[in-house]
């Protein structure tokens, strides 16, 4: 069944994949936001986004079951949204690419609920992301606010990309620093956080796998993590720009794991191995398998004695790794771009890379070349 464009469409079939089969068109960009119990922030972040200038846009807004009337305030907005209701939570990854195969637009803007767009937000990274054709993601500075959108005393950076370090976890460049004249670059990163994050279409099908673009497997947290690091092994580029701001609302952080829900820990430790288990390359690990083990130890040991709800993660894991692995086949036998490049973006200190137009040219021929395997992993 197709959705309309425009009023709600009801989600029966849940077991939907495979990309979009309507033609992209071109200059036009999907904002696709997933909504759960999202009734305190939807309604000022959808002002925000209708409020962009510049640039054609229709909005996807897919609910995962929402009971404390999110649903409402979705209808409350008419023809101005495209609303997906889907029948139970399916999480953020696989709500999100139900907006994505929705749509036809060329680029996808992913946007959490509890995000507002400043005036320019969605034309800047759309600016930055046509002027380099290597570019497969665009981000911006994304700040810091307080729950229910309350400023805080000291604006803070909340994310400017993400990196990896050797041990292979993932952070938000400049988290919780203060917003002093710091990040200011344009660059090259990683990759870049779901919660605010442009998406090239011809990306999103060139590292979907299986007919996925986030991994329904992750259900939520580290999906865009694990997008970043198929996109660096197929040798598309993203862009940080520091010219596009916008404030989040960030509950889950690296120093809160005991005040959040036992489940959104459990998916954080699984899908930590599921991202290494598809990701990895040999030469990648050979170079960082020390941090990397250590790290594991770390995460087994908290699991045992600290957080026990988190070892069913273990066994989830052991569920999926058939599936992991035939997954990880696939996007090897696609790669396309070294482990001596891969391995300069594994760092302790928040990577990033200067962009200048022979950088841009190189990776772009990589990416449009065919696909050539530099491993038979």
């Amino acid at each position: 069944m197709e959705p309309a464009w425009s009023g709600v469409f009801v989600v029966l079939d849940l077991n939907q994949t495979g990309r979009t089969t309507k033609p992209v068109t071109d200059g036009r960009i999907c904002v696709a936001i997933v909504t759960y119990n999202s009734s305190r922030y939807i309604g000022r972040c959808l002002q925000t986004v209708l409020r962009q200038e510049g640039i054609p846009l229709e909005v996807v807004v897919v609910d995962n079951a929402s009971t404390d009337g999110t649903r409402e305030i979705l209808r409350e907005f008419g023809g101005q949204i495209r609303t997906i209701e889907c029948v139970r939570n399916l999480g953020f990854a696989e709500a999100q690419n139900r907006a994505i195969r929705s749509s036809a637009a060329e680029w996808v803007l992913t946007l959490n609920p509890d995000v507002l767009l400043l005036p320019g937000f969605i034309r800047t990274l759309f600016d930055a992301g046509r002027s380099d054709p290597s570019a497969g993601t665009v981000c911006g500075k994304l700040l810091s606010i307080g729950s229910g959108f309350h400023p805080l005393p000291e604006p803070r950076i909340d994310s400017a990309g993400i990196f990896f370090t050797p041990a292979m976890r993932h952070f938000d460049r400049g988290w919780h620093q203060p917003d002093q004249a710091c990040f200011e670059n344009l660059e090259y990163v990683f990759g870049a956080s779901a919660a605010a994050a442009l998406f090239r279409r011809r990306m999103i099908d060139d590292v979907a796998v299986e007919g996925h673009f986030f991994d329904p497997d992750f259900f939520a947290y580290r999906e865009d993590a694990d997008v970043a690091w198929r996109a660096q092994l197929l040798g598309w580029r993203s862009i940080y720009t520091p010219a596009a701001v916008a404030y989040h609302v960030r509950s889950v952080t690296p120093g809160n794991r005991r005040s959040v829900p036992a489940a959104i820990n459990m998916h954080c430790v699984k899908n930590r191995f599921l991202m290494r288990i598809k990701n990895v390359t040999a030469g990648v690990y050979r170079r960082h398998w020390l941090p990397m083990t250590l790290r594991d130890l770390v995460v087994l040991g908290g699991s045992i004695f600290w957080e026990p709800t988190s070892l069913v993660a273990f066994w989830h894991v052991a569920r999926g790794l058939r599936r992991a692995i035939r997954q990880r086949r696939l996007i090897m036998s696609r790669r396309r771009v070294s482990d001596d490049v891969l391995a300069q973006w594994f760092s302790f200190e928040p990577a990033a890379q200067p962009i200048h137009a022979g950088a841009a040219h190189e990776a772009a021929r990589n990416v449009l070349a065919p696909a050539v395997s530099l491993a038979a992993e």
